[in-house]
C-alpha cells in the first residue's frame, strides 16, 4: 500500500513525500513581475512545512499574459535572478522547487480578487475567438501567426525556469486561461487548425508542451494542469481530458495535475470533500499517468486515503495550507510517519505539542540575504 509519505521519482527528481503545495496567485509581485519578500517568505514557510513539492503560482510567459499587473512574469533576466533566488529559498526548506508557466489569455488585465474590476490602466487582451468571459471585455482573437509564437515563449520561459533553479515546471491548461481556452469549444470557435475538432483544439497544448520538453533537462519532470471538465453541457470533459493526458504522456508530460472548472460563469459546482479526485482517479487510469489530485483535501485520513486507494498518486493542497504552513508536519505524525519534516530550530515547538516524538530534519547553513 502507497503511503502519503512515501517518496515518489518522477524521471530524475524524487519528492520527499506526496504532498504538494499547489501554486496559488499572490498579487504581490514588484512593478516589473518579479517575485518579492512576499513570495519568500510565503513560500520557504510552507516547504519548511514539510510538503514535498512546493509550485510557485502562475507565471506569465508574456507581460500581456499575466492574471493582474501584480502577477509573476518569467521573461527577461532581471525576474529570472529574482527567481533564482527564490527557488534556492524553497529547496532550503526541503521541498521540490516548481513554478507555473501561464498565459492568462482573455482573463487579463484584473485588478487582484479582493479588488475586483479590469486593471486600470490596462491592456489587450487575447484568445483563441473574439468572446469574452462573462462581463469581462472581449478578447482580441489570435491570428495563425500569433498562436505560432505562443509555444516559443513558454519555451523561453521554461530556459530561465531551468536556470533560476526550479527542479520541475508546469504549464497551466486549466481554470479557463488561455491553453484551456483553446481547449473548450465554449470558448474556442475557431475553424482553421487550433479549433473544430478535438485535434484542432488540443493543437497548442501539445505544441507548447512538445516546446517545453525539447528545452528542458532530461532528468526534469513536465507537469501539466488540465480542468477535467468545464461543469457546463457541451464543454471540455473529462473523456476528452484522459485522450488528451494519453497524447500528452507520448509527448514526454510526467505527471498530469488534475483539477476544474474556470472557463465559464454557468457552471455549477457541488463543492463536497474530494469532489475532483474522481476526475484525477479517471486520468490516472485511463491514460496510465501519474496524477496528481486537488480539491477539498483537508484531513491527514483524506489524503491518505487517495494516495492509498490508486486514486492518485499525490495530493496537492492549496487553502489548507493557507491556513497551516505546517499541515504535512502534523500529518506525518497524525498517521505515524513522522520522519525528518520538523526543522531542528523548531524543536522546542514541537516536542511540546502533545510530547510527540519527532524525527528532526537536519540544519543546513543558509546563505545571508
Amino acid at each position: 500500500m502507497t503511503h502519503l509519505f512515501d517518496p515518489l521519482t518522477l524521471r530524475g527528481v524524487t519528492f520527499r513525500n506526496r504532498i504538494g503545495v499547489a501554486p496559488m496567485c499572490q498579487y504581490s509581485a514588484a512593478e516589473d513581475a518579479r517575485p518579492t519578500e512576499w513570495h519568500l517568505a510565503h513560500l520557504l514557510q510552507r516547504s519548511l512545512g514539510g510538503a514535498g513539492l512546493v509550485c510557485v503560482e502562475a507565471t506569465g510567459v508574456l507581460p500581456e499574459g499575466r492574471i493582474t499587473p501584480t502577477c509573476l512574469g518569467l521573461w527577461n533576466d532581471a525576474q529570472e535572478s529574482s527567481h533564482a533566488r527564490l527557488a534556492q529559498a524553497i529547496a532550503r526548506g526541503g521541498a521540490v522547487p516548481g513554478i507555473q508557466l501561464a498565459h492568462a489569455g482573455r482573463k487579463a488585465s484584473r485588478r487582484p480578487t479582493w479588488q475586483r474590476g479590469p486593471a486600470e490602466p490596462g491592456w489587450e487582451i487575447v484568445g483563441p475567438s473574439a468572446a469574452a468571459f462573462g462581463d469581462y471585455a472581449t478578447p482580441h482573437a489570435l491570428t495563425p501567426e500569433e498562436i505560432e509564437a505562443l509555444p516559443k515563449a513558454f519555451a523561453d520561459s521554461a530556459r530561465r525556469a531551468v536556470r533560476a533553479g526550479y527542479g520541475f515546471v508546469e504549464l497551466h491548461g486549466a481554470h479557463g486561461y488561455l491553453l484551456h481556452q483553446f481547449l473548450s469549444p465554449l470558448s474556442n470557435m475557431r475553424n482553421d487548425a487550433w479549433g473544430g475538432d478535438f485535434a484542432g483544439r488540443s493543437r497548442l497544448v501539445l505544441d507548447t508542451s512538445d516546446a517545453i520538453r525539447a528545452v528542458i533537462p532530461d532528468q526534469m519532470p513536465l507537469f501539466v494542469r488540465l480542468s477535467h471538465t468545464d461543469w457546463v453541457a457541451g464543454g471540455w470533459d473529462t473523456e476528452e481530458t484522459v485522450a488528451l493526458s494519453r497524447l500528452l504522456k507520448a509527448k514526454g508530460v510526467d505527471l498530469i495535475s488534475v483539477t476544474s472548472g474556470g472557463l465559464d460563469h454557468r457552471q455549477k459546482i457541488d463543492l463536497v470533500p474530494l469532489y475532483q479526485v474522481p476526475g484525477a482517479e479517471a486520468v490516472r487510469q485511463g491514460a496510465e499517468i501519474p496524477v496528481a489530485a486537488v480539491g477539498l483535501i483537508t484531513t491527514p485520513e483524506e489524503a491518505q486515503a487517495v494516495v492509498a486507494e490508486g486514486r492518485a498518486d499525490m495530493v496537492l493542497l492549496a487553502r489548507a495550507v493557507l491556513r497551516n504552513p505546517y499541515w504535512p508536519a502534523q500529518a506525518a505524525i497524525a498517521l505515524g510517519r513522522p520522519e525528518a519534516l520538523v526543522p531542528p530550530q523548531y524543536d522546542r515547538g514541537w516536542n511540546d505539542w502533545g510530547k510527540l516524538p519527532v524525527e528532526l530534519a537536519v540544519a543546513e547553513p543558509m546563505p545571508a540575504l
